[in-house]
């Protein structure tokens, strides 16, 4: 995530496999926690564990896909202080190496990396890792613990979990273009573009990920089709700003 005006990061986080709004064990309106929002600020850090604290409430009675959703919620307005708490809690209220514990791992890790803090982000997708390496959440564990190491300059890491990320998810975009990041940052520049390619062909059409398909085409050589992918990477960036504006009218 970034703000608007900011300069892209070259390298996005995942967006998740089983954080989707639609998950279907989250409930948008949990009883347990819900809060009077005319008393407190909705968005009080403090208020989700003074709430908990007070009740001293069993592991047993806590929906943790509804902790889950707060901590995506203060994702979703960069609260990301407030997001590691609420998923760290969520990880200890989740049933031992559960899947739900596992999620609350993956999402405190991008927590931590937007707030650069990778080497808590490290620990947090390798705790992760440690629950199940193949499951529904590990390619993105994987790719985002790619991207934290590379950030961190441990780079030939990074490519070797990039490389699992496309091995338990094929389908996984964001792990196609990691892939192909890494690849060129190696000057394997050919085989950087195949991933590229792969990250486009399941829909990934972004500005980001054309432009890092250019940069690897120039490199190979081929500067009529570079000119021409980033040409798509402009307009794709120019469409993308006019409806900032439009949205801010």
């Amino acid at each position: 995530m970034t703000d608007d005006g900011d300069p892209p990061k070259r390298h996005r986080f995942s967006e998740g496999q089983g954080v989707d709004a639609d998950y279907d064990q989250f409930t948008l309106d949990p009883p347990e926690l819900k809060v009077d929002p005319t008393k407190v600020d909705p968005v009080d850090s403090r208020v989700l564990s003074d709430i908990l604290d007070r009740r001293n409430i069993d592991r047993d009675d806590v929906e943790v896909g509804d902790l889950i959703e707060v901590g995506l919620s203060y994702m979703g307005i960069n609260r990301f202080e407030e997001a590691t708490e609420t998923f760290e809690r969520a990880a200890r209220f989740a049933e031992e190496d559960s899947l739900d514990a596992q999620e609350a791992w993956v999402n405190k890790g991008v927590a931590h990396a937007e707030l650069e803090e990778y080497d808590e982000a490290i620990g947090a997708y390798q705790e992760a890792l440690r629950i199940d390496d193949d499951s529904e959440h590990a390619a993105s564990a994987e790719t985002n613990l790619a991207y934290a190491l590379w950030e961190y300059g441990h780079t030939e890491q990074a490519l070797e979990h990039a490389e699992r990320a496309v091995e338990i998810d094929p389908r996984f975009p964001q792990a196609w273009y990691n892939r192909g990041f890494f690849l060129s940052e190696r000057g394997l520049f050919e085989d950087a573009v195949n991933a590229f390619d792969n990250a486009i062909r399941l829909g990934m059409r972004s500005a980001e990920v054309l432009e890092e398909k250019a940069l690897a085409l120039e490199e190979l050589g081929e500067s009529e089709e570079a000119e021409r992918v980033q040409e798509r990477a402009d307009e794709l960036r120019e469409k993308r700003e006019e409806r900032l504006v439009e949205d801010n009218k």
